[in-house]
């Protein structure tokens, strides 16, 4: 029996689990205690700061990663750092889209202010690649195609800092254009920098569901680069400020706003004196919002990685410093019992990967009935929901015909040990990626849940021609074995 719309999206839903919540205001300050063994950071005054931003998606429904760029970027103008030391990634489909209530305005808060404004356009729509991206990290213009031409032209006395919003899977990053950006490709961009002396010191922050396998197994502490990521390397990353939750975006979005991690550090910065906070201290209260204070209900285990010696240095040499909060004299963290004095009314979040239904639902549920607007809104629905179904069906067959019926399952969902990358062999990984699309489609922003899946078929030692042919037998018994579900060849967005 056929299911209607709002039954399939009742019961994906209930698979969501309970979402509890961490206040987002406070009032009043509690002075982080420090770490034994810290050092008392000298600032450094030689050398110049540079910032890369990377807004990885596309699509209304991911309104919230290009958000949180734009956020960034007026906080680090806010510090003092100039634009041609700033390069923008973001596809820029966003503050005139059709769906955007307030053309030519993008919000990262309920009542927050324009973050659009003065967002220098540097790669946008086609030009957002992997080959842009790690070109001008390496500072090299001959291999860009397209964009500003603006590069990271850093000497040995500079700081660096990279933030990236999207969504990701494991050991790997996610992009609006083909490719999506690996673990290892990264990873070995940043060993190219430090070889070729072209920074001091960077520090990292992901937005992204499984980022901890970015670096897991593969950031060495010799690097002169810290990093920190919104999820370990087996849980999604969150989406906050989502319409139906709270707190909810203005009546008129239907969409989520923001990103918890991202946000987490974005109002703290907002609100600290940079030259007094340290890394130290941002890493404690993001991982705290951010874990919505250690219950994890709705959020993700924050992580750190590479050289934690560079903790106790200031944040003011990354991110510049603000003189309006010249006199704030300590961190301020976020109080546990907000929850009650907000009458028990819980913030709540939504996993990150489920954010976009969030937005086609509330879409469809506003439009009018028997309306355009309500037919497309059910289409978007019933696509994006099929599409999943297919792909995860697709993945489970691949396991079972590979492996066995009762192994597959088990198989595909091994995890590696602590202190392991994902896999040995990317070549492999992305080949088996390859093999499976050619046949399957594109995995898509959600499908690269099943990233581990595919490692797996390779640390299992299963050649990437095989999957060739069982990826063909697999998807076609899920494209046409129930006769009821019409398959997209591709990812879409709206």
């Amino acid at each position: 029996m056929a299911l209607s719309v709002e039954g399939i999206f009742l019961i994906l839903l209930c698979s969501l689990g309970a979402m509890a919540v961490a206040a987002r205001e406070w009032d009043g300050k509690i002075v982080m205690p420090t770490e034994e063994g810290s050092k008392d950071p000298q600032p450094t005054e030689d050398g110049q700061r540079w910032a890369v931003l990377v807004a990885g998606s596309s699509g209304y429904g991911n309104y919230r990663h290009q958000a949180d760029v734009c956020h960034a970027y007026q906080i680090l103008k806010k510090g003092g750092m100039k634009d041609e030391n700033i390069v923008v990634f973001m596809f820029d489909d966003i503050a005139h889209n059709r769906h955007n209530p307030r053309p030519g305005v993008i919000l990262n808060h309920p009542n927050g202010e324009d973050v659009y404004h003065g967002v220098p356009k540097d790669y946008t729509g086609k030009n957002v690649t992997v080959n842009n991206l790690l070109a001008v990290l390496l500072g090299d213009k001959k291999t860009l195609k397209g964009g500003s031409g603006k590069v990271v032209n850093s000497g040995p006395n500079d700081h660096i800092f990279i933030y990236y919003s999207d969504h990701g899977g494991p050991g790997v990053l996610g992009m609006p254009t083909n490719p999506n950006l690996y673990a290892d490709d990264l990873l070995k961009t940043f060993k190219k920098m430090h070889e070729a002396k072209t920074y001091k010191e960077m520090v990292v922050y992901i937005e992204a569901c499984e980022s901890g396998s970015i670096f897991q197994g593969l950031l060495p502490k010799d690097l002169n680069i810290y990093a920190t990521t919104a999820a370990n390397a087996e849980e999604s990353s969150w989406g906050t400020y989502c319409p139906g939750m709270f707190p909810a975006p203005l009546e008129e979005f239907d969409t989520c706003l923001g990103d918890l991690y991202s946000v987490a550090w974005m109002e703290d910065t907002e609100v600290e004196n940079l030259k007094k906070e340290t890394l130290r201290d941002q890493y404690m209260i993001v991982k705290s919002r951010t874990s919505n204070h250690n219950t994890y209900k709705s959020g993700s285990h924050v992580l750190e990685f590479g050289d934690l010696k560079m903790k106790p240095e200031e944040l003011d040499q990354y991110l510049g410093y603000d003189p309006a909060n010249e006199n704030v004299t300590g961190p301020i963290f976020l109080r546990e019992y907000l929850a009650i004095r907000l009458g028990g009314v819980e913030e709540r979040h939504i996993n990150q990967r489920d954010a976009d239904l969030v937005h086609y639902w509330h879409r469809y549920h506003k439009s009018k009935v028997g309306s355009t607007a309500k037919a497309e809104a059910e289409l978007d629905l019933m696509r994006i929901l099929s599409h999943r179904m297919y792909i995860d069906k697709s993945v489970d067959l691949v396991g079972r015909l590979l492996f066995g019926v009762e192994a597959g399952p088990t198989t595909l969902s091994a995890v590696r040990p602590d202190g392991l990358p994902l896999t040995d062999d990317w070549a492999c990984l992305k080949s088996m990626v390859s093999a499976f699309e050619l046949s399957c489609g594109e995995l898509s922003e959600y499908g690269m849940k099943h990233m581990r899946a595919f490692a797996n078929i390779c640390n299992a030692g299963v050649e990437p021609s095989k999957m060739s042919g069982v990826a063909a037998e697999a998807c076609a018994v899920s494209a046409f074995g129930s006769g009821t579900l019409q398959i997209p060849t591709t990812g879409f967005s709206a």
